[in-house]
């Protein structure tokens, strides 16, 4: 089996949490029409406003590279969005065992 599963939790900067969550939410439904992406969900911390982490299920590792390499909408969110992340707190590549 190929397709492998990322899990990876943003934190924005204090006071940039709406603007983080608009621009985060921009990406969500055109990287679910990304070839090769078989499942793509944001999720807000209950606890912490700050923290946005996403589930990705894509079919192959090269699929997931060319959405996060040449895809418009993921460009367009590190030209306009990543400066409201103050860090990835976590990013887990992982490959399905059972």
């Amino acid at each position: 089996m190929n397709d492998f599963f990322i899990v990876i939790a943003l934190q924005a900067k204090e006071g940039q949490e709406e603007a983080l969550r608009a621009q985060l939410i921009a990406v969500v439904e055109p990287s679910r029409r990304d070839e090769g992406n078989l499942r793509y969900e944001m999720f807000a911390d209950r606890n912490d406003p700050r923290r946005f982490v996403f589930v990705e299920h894509w079919a192959s590792p090269e699929a997931q590279h060319r959405h996060h390499t040449e895809s418009e909408h993921i460009r367009r969110f590190n030209a306009d969005g990543a400066g409201a992340v103050e860090k990835i707190e976590f990013l887990y590549t992982l490959d399905r065992l059972a």
